[in-house]
């Protein structure tokens, strides 16, 4: 699977990393417990300290991860997680929903095979619905909780920036209080887009670049509703930096202090989760502060490596991560085997 990152593709990435990685000494690979007489690593400290359980999500037999790269949790507790699908998997389901325990529920979602990425949740009216970001097929796509497809959505011709859809690759959705959404064309052409709930395109939001309102693979986004007015948040993630912007589309503030490659947020309280491809699951405080870094295992180099040789404690790419209903933290990672670690909080 290709991604064309602006400014800083994944294969340069993997560059600049594997020099650093000449050194490590891989441990083996172990998925510890307590009552074996193992100790699972222990990440952070004070009140952000967590125990690492990876692979606490696992597929059944005959079900393979490929890239893991979504992850959301419904009313209900159960969790849902995006993947490409291993080459070797006898399903071709690309979706995988779990309990609120880790016991897997069922699958679906065979033409999200190759390209699941973005996957997102919103409440609307007295139901919950999923939003898709297919950068295999280029289409944002809203389905009910069981996979029915509601509607599908290719690049915004309307917004007069795309000759054709190949200059369009949606990354990841955000939601607006007034019901409205936010397209990331992360892997395409660096633009926003806003949508209304019925899907009807309203406006473009910043242009390709590193300047102020400018945008270099804008891999996620959040209305970050952590002040008196919500903002959009905007994962800037060539430019290494966060971005905000006003809900109309007005450049506001960045962010660089501590912010490697950052993919996603999410946010419980004051608090904001931010999954970062260079090694590290940050949380930043209400003024944006980092005050945690999680398993950083910068530099790795290990995402092609054998699962055996993965570091206990340390992250490879940490791709998308939410807050659980418990307050534990669910990270995926882009890795060709998938792997989904729980971060316990202690």
């Amino acid at each position: 699977m290709k991604h064309r990152d602006a400014g800083w593709s994944r294969r340069a990435l993997l560059r600049s990393v594997a020099g650093g990685a000449a050194g490590l000494v891989a441990a083996p690979y172990v998925k510890a417990s307590l009552k074996s007489g193992w100790l699972n690593p222990i990440l952070g400290s004070g009140e952000h300290t967590y125990e690492a359980l990876h692979d606490w999500l696992t597929p059944p037999a005959g079900l393979k991860w490929g890239d893991t790269h979504g992850l959301c949790q419904d009313e209900a507790g159960r969790i849902y997680v995006a993947h490409t699908v291993h080459p070797a998997s006898d399903s071709p389901h690309a979706v995988a929903v779990f309990d609120p325990e880790g016991a897997f529920i069922t699958s679906w979602g065979e033409a999200f095979r190759g390209g699941a990425h973005g996957l997102d949740i919103r409440r609307e009216g007295s139901d919950e619905f999923l939003y898709h970001c297919d950068i295999n097929r280029r289409l944002v796509v809203k389905t009910a909780l069981g996979g029915e497809v509601l509607w599908e959505k290719s690049f915004p011709r309307e917004s007069g920036k795309y000759e054709s859809a190949d200059q369009w690759r949606p990354t990841n959705v955000a939601f607006a209080p007034n019901g409205d959404f936010y397209v990331a064309d992360g892997y395409g052409s660096s633009y926003l887009h806003h949508y209304n709930l019925k899907g009807e395109f309203i406006r473009t939001i910043g242009s390709p670049g590193s300047e102020k309102g400018q945008l270099s693979c804008p891999h996620g986004l959040w209305v970050d509703d952590r002040s008196d007015a919500p903002r959009l948040l905007v994962a800037d993630r060539s430019n290494r930096r966060l971005h905000y912007f006003s809900l109309d589309g007005e450049p506001g503030e960045t962010i660089t202090e501590g912010i490697r490659m950052p993919c996603h947020f999410k946010t419980r309280g004051r608090l904001l989760l931010v999954p970062d491809l260079e090694s590290v699951v940050m949380i930043l405080d209400g003024a944006n502060k980092v005050i945690a870094m999680l398993g950083d295992g910068h530099p790795s180099g290990l995402r092609g490596s054998p699962r055996e040789q993965f570091i206990p404690g340390k992250f490879i790419h940490p791709h998308d991560a939410i807050w659980l209903a418990n307050g534990d933290i669910l990270v995926a990672e882009w890795v060709p085997v998938g792997r989904i670690t729980r971060l316990k909080r202690v």
